[in-house]
């Protein structure tokens, strides 16, 4: 059994039992999952420090939804220098979807190796313990943990358990003797990335083997078998595993005051229970403008209410000057004519407080983790169009593992428009039909089987009080 560690004491100085740090990837999905998990640490009294370029922490904490950062005295920001990079503008008409706009933005975080390391130093004599806490994406970056004696690193898994699984199997060449049945059409990872991503992926491998163990962003409800399987040597190298999800906040506070509160929200306040399309395609993706024309008309045939983000993909520094955005134009008179059915956003909209309102009745997603598990855990079914990266893979385990989810558009079509007939189909699928509704009705069962693995007693909750007593140890 675990013991917690007291306050101990070092040349005369009051010494922690242990202090966290967070390293997180700077694309939105993977700053956000670890800012979430610095809140559920941050409530055992635990100091966390969350590292990051400026702009990178600037941009974790303008966007967090169902909490404020800043209210939490123990959550530390620091804001690392790194190379000024390059910030282009998303290219809609790329062959491959993947962000490559960002690759400046992702090459300049491997720079905070040593910032992070000169912090690991600083912080190492002032505990008994320092926990590592990083995105394997950033494993090169928190290498020199392994140069203090009183650290040990975790990687945080931003992506599901199914996508993992299957990224290994693959990797060690498919072994055959599994217990569950390998689906005849895995989507394949040709399309996924580009190239100089796959490069910067090949350059952590080296340094995961630091790791003491890992923690994934779901639930046994939700993955239990692929957990299972990922727990085996033959795929972790019998190092400890947590699965503590969901991470994001099950719960959302009562509406603020009208003035605090997004408009979308108050539009969604008209509109009847489980009958609203929340439509968005997150922060990596831009859509061509004849796909965007697609996706309006469709929208519009269906007749099913909506709230449409519509925006593109973000910049590499998302508060830089925006005279390149590019602002898409819709069918002429569009939004006059869906001014009573749909609502179409161009900001940053409050997408957990959106899945979570009671008039919102499904998601047309990319399939990101992130929005996967936000919607998932709100009881929301998807309507699945995947872009890039696990996305893919996401969607088969929403669709065809979980069955709260439709297929807009197959992952072997990924280079055709998607019609506006195509899109209108899949909508009425999701919204209204008998299909629909059970998806609906199992999408709002796993969503509360989510919520409680995080309550008092639940699954998720009892891993993150493992986790917690490990890294306390004595």
């Amino acid at each position: 059994m675990d013991h917690h560690l007291p306050h101990s004491h070092q040349n005369g100085l009051k010494q922690a039992p242990v202090m966290v740090v967070m390293v997180p990837f700077p694309a939105q999905g993977h700053l956000n999952q670890l800012l979430h998990f610095s809140r559920l640490i941050s409530a055992y009294d635990i100091p966390v420090h969350y590292v990051g370029s400026a702009i990178h922490n600037r941009q974790a904490k303008h966007r967090v939804h169902g909490w404020d950062p800043l209210t939490i005295s123990n959550i530390h920001f620091h804001d690392f220098p790194i190379p000024q990079f390059l910030t282009p503008s998303p290219d809609p008409h790329a062959a491959v979807k993947f962000p490559a706009h960002l690759q400046p933005a992702f090459d300049a975080s491997s720079h905070l190796r040593a910032p992070l390391a000169a912090l690991l130093r600083t912080l190492s004599p002032t505990a008994h313990r320092i926990i590592v806490i990083h995105d394997p994406l950033m494993a090169y970056a928190s290498q020199d943990v392994v140069s203090l004696p009183n650290a040990e690193a975790y990687a945080l898994h931003s992506v599901s358990a199914f996508a993992i699984f299957f990224f290994i199997w693959e990797s060690l060449e498919k072994i055959n003797n599994l217990d569950i049945v390998i689906p005849n059409d895995l989507p394949p990872l040709e399309g996924c990335f580009t190239d100089q991503f796959t490069v910067l992926i090949d350059r952590q491998y080296d340094f995961m083997k630091f790791i003491a163990g890992a923690l994934y962003n779901t639930c046994r409800e939700m993955e239990g078998k692929f957990i299972d399987l990922l727990g085996q040597e033959k795929y972790n190298g019998n190092k400890r595993q947590w699965a503590v999800g969901p991470l994001n906040p099950v719960v959302i506070g009562a509406a603020r005051d009208s003035n605090g509160r997004h408009k979308c929200l108050e539009w969604l306040d008209k509109q009847a229970p489980r009958s609203a399309l929340y439509v968005s395609f997150g922060t990596t993706t831009s859509l061509t403008d004849d796909q965007i024309i697609e996706l309006a008309i469709g929208l519009e045939q269906s007749e099913v209410p909506f709230v449409w983000v519509l925006r593109d993909a973000d910049r590499g520094d998302i508060f830089a000057g925006e005279e390149e955005v590019r602002r898409t134009q819709l069918p002429k008179g569009y939004e006059d004519r869906v001014g009573g059915m749909g609502m179409i956003v161009r900001d940053w909209a409050p997408q957990l407080e959106i899945l979570a309102h009671p008039s919102t009745g499904g998601f047309l997603s990319h399939c990101g983790w992130n929005s996967c598990m936000e919607s998932i855990s709100m009881g929301v079914p998807i309507g699945a169009w995947p872009m890039h990266s696990d996305q893919p893979r996401n969607t088969m385990l929403v669709t065809k593992v979980l069955r709260v989810g439709v297929v807009v558009r197959e992952w072997a079509q990924r280079e055709e428009l998607v019609s506006s007939d195509m899109i209108e189909n899949a909508v009425k699928r999701l919204m209204r039909s008998d299909e629909g509704e059970d998806m609906r009705r199992r999408a709002e069962e796993l969503g509360g089987a989510a919520r409680k693995s995080v309550s008092e007693g639940g699954t998720s909750r009892m891993e993150l009080d493992s986790f917690i007593a490990h890294i306390s140890r004595i």
